[in-house]
Parts: C-alpha cells; sequence; structure tokens
C-alpha cells in the first residue's frame, strides 16, 4: 500500500482489521490474524477474495502505517473506498478484531474511536455495532 492512492473495497476491509490489530504495541497477534483469516473465508464481503490475498493485504497495510501521516492517510483510503453501507461492515470487522483478542487497551479503544470517525458513522450505529459484538463473545462461564 505504500505510496497506495486507493484500495479496493476488500482490501480496505482487511486494512480496517489491521489497524484494530495493529493498534497495541505487540502487534497484530496470531489469534487476530486467523480472526481475520475465518472471516475473509466465510463472510459474503470478502467472496472472491483470495487466502494468499489476506496476507499481501495485511503486509501492505503495515507498511502504510510506517509512512509519515501513515494512519490518517489509511483513514482516508478506507473511507474513499467503501461506501457507507461498507463503512458499517468495517466497523464490524473491527469489533471483531477487538473482541476475538479480549483486549481493549486505551490504544484499541482509541483506534475504534478514530475509524468511527474516519468512516463518519452515527454514534447509534457505533454503540449497536459494539453492543452486538459483545452480546456475540458473551462466555457462559
Amino acid at each position: 500500500m505504500l505510496a497506495r492512492t486507493e484500495l479496493d473495497p476488500q482490501e480496505a476491509l482487511v486494512c480496517t482489521m489491521v489497524l484494530v490489530g495493529a493498534a497495541e504495541t505487540r502487534g497484530i497477534t496470531d489469534r487476530e490474524i486467523g480472526v481475520m483469516a475465518t472471516l475473509v473465508q466465510t463472510l459474503p464481503a470478502f467472496e472472491g477474495f483470495a487466502q494468499e490475498q489476506l496476507q499481501h493485504a495485511i503486509d501492505a497495510t503495515l507498511s502504510l502505517l510506517q509512512e509519515e501521516d501513515g494512519l490518517a492517510h489509511a483513514g482516508r483510503l478506507i473511507r474513499e473506498t467503501l461506501e457507507p453501507r461498507l463503512r458499517e461492515t468495517a466497523y464490524t470487522l473491527a469489533c471483531e478484531i477487538v473482541a476475538a483478542d479480549r483486549i481493549s487497551g486505551q490504544a484499541i479503544l482509541q483506534m475504534l474511536e478514530f475509524i468511527g470517525t474516519e468512516l463518519k458513522l452515527d454514534t447509534l450505529v457505533i454503540s449497536a455495532i459494539e453492543r452486538g459484538t459483545r452480546a456475540r463473545y458473551q462466555r457462559v462461564r
């Protein structure tokens, strides 16, 4: 993604997941990559997106984040690529990564706020997505 000026919608969705995964200093975990792989294999939004493309999109996003103002550039690319209905999907995917890893430190919460703002999502939509994700990841014990 280095010096890229556009993404395709599936790359933009992966980019959103990577932003959340990379928010903590520990970097993206194997668990997060596994969740991304599962989402890419199962969700209709990723129809026709090969597993090999996932690793390329992850690597490209990590390279983008190394650029000066890389985060702002990534946010702009995601917003410009995704139509409004897919922006909600992107935020949902970001929440899935957070919930699957069961970590919600300050850096991750700030990244979710950044993503919601960049995607120009309504606060009620954000709250509904977050609550739905929390409900999906509740444990019985």
